[in-house]
């Protein structure tokens, strides 16, 4: 999708604390191998926030950013993967609460570590059909704490990580236009994160923690890898070709790629190899601090190029997502100016 007139007024980033990888080796809870695979240095984590507070407290964040109201803002969405803090809950109303006091729409997006993308697609949509002059507010969060998740086992190449993210998408002008952005789905990858259990009535009724790569290799062990990785890769390359071709461009061309914030194996085996893209246009020296944040790695990368004054005016930005279920997204955006909160 060609998008006119959308654009990125600010970003945020809420990570409470680090716990280095070497701690959690030394303590017996992050596997030596899973360490060495992985590249990571550390993740983020939170000792006691939820989900929904570090969503909050990122949302205000990029409404101060943004020079934005809550009466500016006509549609919050919030994605996440994960417990939000409370059972039976509509986290997003919760956000809108503590953030933004209106009467919008606030709603959650459930489409795992696509839910990022996910969410500014069906918020570009909103801007662009007529239904108002607000701004679209976009947050994520997620807290992968014990006892149904094991940060370091439950997806061995894949650190998890707490943290939230926030974007705010407009209509009036900002620092960064959205230039292009697709979306692609393929369900006949859905049981890669299930496998062959039956359903339950309540949640972790089979096992805790949670643990997807029983699920993966009941998968491969009925369709083979080969099927399983060249669904995958054809499902990343289906979004990334239309993305920059609807953008006009080549990867090659962007200066910057921002990569789920997945271990270094896999991101090689993923992204490096099969894409042609060199680690140094990457956000991997910050991912490898933070870990995987579910829906918001994306939202995170880019406000790391922002902040730390990497990112600078004209350059051209191509943010790369995938999430169980399968689905895959991929949106280009130029930089037209530095954010007076940015580095630089």
């Amino acid at each position: 999708m060609r998008l006119e007139d959308v654009y990125i007024r600010g970003t945020s980033t809420r990570l409470p604390a680090r716990l280095a990888v070497a701690d959690a080796v030394a303590a017996g809870r992050c596997p030596p191998r899973v360490a060495a695979a992985t590249g990571m240095e550390s993740v983020a984590y939170s000792p006691d926030e939820s989900p929904a507070e570090m969503a909050a407290a990122a949302a205000r964040t990029v409404l101060e950013r943004a020079g934005t109201g809550g009466g500016d803002v006509g549609l919050l969405l919030h994605a996440d993967t994960y417990h939000q803090g409370q059972d039976l809950w509509p986290v997003a109303s919760y956000i809108q609460r503590e953030t933004l006091g209106n009467t919008c729409q606030a709603i959650e997006i459930r489409q795992m570590s696509n839910g990022g993308l996910a969410a500014v697609d069906l918020a570009a949509a909103y801007l662009t059909a007529g239904h108002g002059h607000g701004d679209a507010l976009i947050t994520t969060a997620d807290r992968f704490c014990a006892p149904g998740i094991d940060r370091w086992n439950t997806d061995p190449g894949t650190p998890y990580a707490d943290g939230a993210t926030s974007l705010l998408l407009s209509r009036r002008g900002g620092f960064a236009r959205l230039v292009s952005l697709a979306l692609h789905a393929d369900s006949d990858l859905e049981p890669l994160h299930r496998g062959e259990d039956p359903f339950t009535t309540a949640p972790f009724g089979h096992r805790m923690p949670v643990d997807f790569e029983a699920a993966k290799k009941s998968f491969v062990g009925r369709t083979g890898i080969s099927y399983a990785i060249t669904r995958a890769h054809q499902g990343q390359q289906t979004v990334i070709k239309q993305a920059l071709a609807e953008a006009g461009s080549e990867l090659a061309e962007a200066d910057w790629v921002v990569l789920p914030h997945f271990g270094k194996r896999r991101l090689t085996s993923i992204y490096y190899q099969p894409f042609g893209i060199e680690p140094s246009r990457t956000t991997w020296e910050f991912s490898r601090t933070v870990g995987h944040l579910g829906a918001g790695d994306q939202f995170a990368g880019l406000d790391h190029l922002l902040v730390s004054g990497k990112a600078a005016p004209g350059d051209r930005c191509v943010l790369v997502s995938v999430g169980a279920g399968y689905s895959w997204g991929c949106a280009v955006l130029d930089i037209l100016e530095r954010p007076a909160w940015a580095a630089g």
